[in-house]
């Protein structure tokens, strides 16, 4: 099966001295990852290569994904990290525009008067899933500080996710977390304080677990 496009946000916020991070819990209910810990995100969808953005992604990030994508998909894939996390948690990377009516997966975002900001994204991992599983993914990760998001509500659950929440770094760890979402929490937190990191591809190649380290 070939892996579906998909991605992924790591947003982050300081209170009180300690580092959070924005979580979910996927329902018990679903196949894939049920009951698990994990970052919002989703599959790619048609309406990402269409929708009006706000800014584009930063230089290092746009020369990362240039070395595995065409630019409008790149910028696709970023743009579906942040319309999975309005989904999944209510919250919007954006910067407030007049409220725009149109149809589709984007309606809500746009009609509350919102653009997605491409800015504020920084691409940080890049993960397939093994071969045999239920679902595979070709999953891109981008991470942001929460002083983009345009307001901070209280984080909602929804059919995705029955608890989001933020939670400080070092106990999301302790959390039932999938592989990948594990590696990758190290990876953001590491990034706090070395920005400029290489970025991490993992997959499995010849039947074994690899990680590469690609400088931008």
């Amino acid at each position: 099966m070939k892996p579906k496009d998909a991605a992924t946000l790591i947003v982050t916020r300081t209170t009180g001295g300690r580092t959070e991070v924005l979580m979910g819990r996927r329902a018990a209910g679903h196949v894939f990852m049920a009951s698990k810990w994990v970052f919002p995100g989703g599959r790619i969808d048609p309406s990402d290569f269409r929708i009006e953005r706000a800014g584009d992604l930063p230089k290092p990030s746009q020369a990362l994904l240039a070395r595995e994508l065409p630019a409008r998909r790149a910028r696709a894939l970023a743009l579906t990290a942040i319309r999975e996390t309005f989904e999944e948690t209510g919250l919007r990377l954006a910067r407030a525009a007049p409220p725009a009516s149109i149809a589709g997966p984007w309606r809500g975002f746009r009609a509350v008067g919102a653009l997605p900001d491409l800015s504020a994204l920084t691409y940080i991992a890049r993960a397939i899933t093994p071969p045999g599983r239920t679902r595979r993914f070709d999953a891109r990760f981008f991470m942001a500080s929460a002083e983009a998001l345009l307001d901070v509500p209280a984080a909602r659950p929804t059919e995705e996710l029955d608890t989001v929440a933020w939670i400080p770094m070092d106990e999301a760890r302790t959390l039932d977390l999938p592989a990948i979402t594990r590696f990758v929490l190290t990876e953001a937190a590491e990034r706090l304080t070395a920005p400029d990191r290489p970025l991490p591809y993992v997959r499995q190649l010849h039947g074994r677990h690899r990680v590469e380290y690609l400088d931008g």
